[in-house]
C-alpha cells in the first residue's frame, strides 16, 4: 500500500460513491437500487481503510489504525442487515403486487 498515493485511493471512493449515487437516483430496479446502495458502503469502507492505513502506518500505532477496521467491520454488518430486510420487503411486495416497479409503488399512500 506505500507504493499507492492517498489520493488514488480517496479517488476510487469518490468514483465508486458517485457512481452508486448516480444509480440509485437513475434506477427504477429495487434489487438495482440495492447494489448501488452496496456500492456506496463499499466506497465508504474503502475510504475508511485507506484512512487508517495511511494514517496510522507507523510502529507502534497498530491499535490506533484498527479502529478504521472496526468501522468498516460495522459497515458491513449494516449492510448485511440492510440487504436481508430490503430483500424481504421486496419478496413481500412481489407476493402482493407481482410487479417490483419503484415508480409503482404507492402502498403507504392513504
Amino acid at each position: 500500500m506505500n507504493g499507492v498515493p492517498l489520493a488514488a485511493f480517496i479517488g476510487l471512493s469518490l468514483f465508486m460513491f458517485s457512481t452508486g449515487v448516480v444509480g440509485v437516483i437513475l434506477r427504477r430496479n429495487p434489487i438495482v437500487i440495492f447494489m448501488c446502495i452496496e456500492l456506496m458502503l463499499n466506497a465508504v469502507n474503502l475510504a475508511f481503510i485507506a484512512f487508517a492505513r495511511y494514517r496510522f502506518s507507523g510502529i507502534g500505532n497498530e491499535s490506533q489504525g484498527a479502529a478504521g477496521q472496526m468501522m468498516v467491520v460495522f459497515i458491513m454488518a449494516v449492510a448485511a442487515a440492510e440487504v436481508a430486510v430490503g430483500l424481504g420487503i421486496i419478496m413481500a411486495i412481489y407476493r402482493l403486487k407481482e410487479n417490483i416497479d419503484v415508480d409503482e409503488l404507492n402502498l403507504l399512500k392513504g
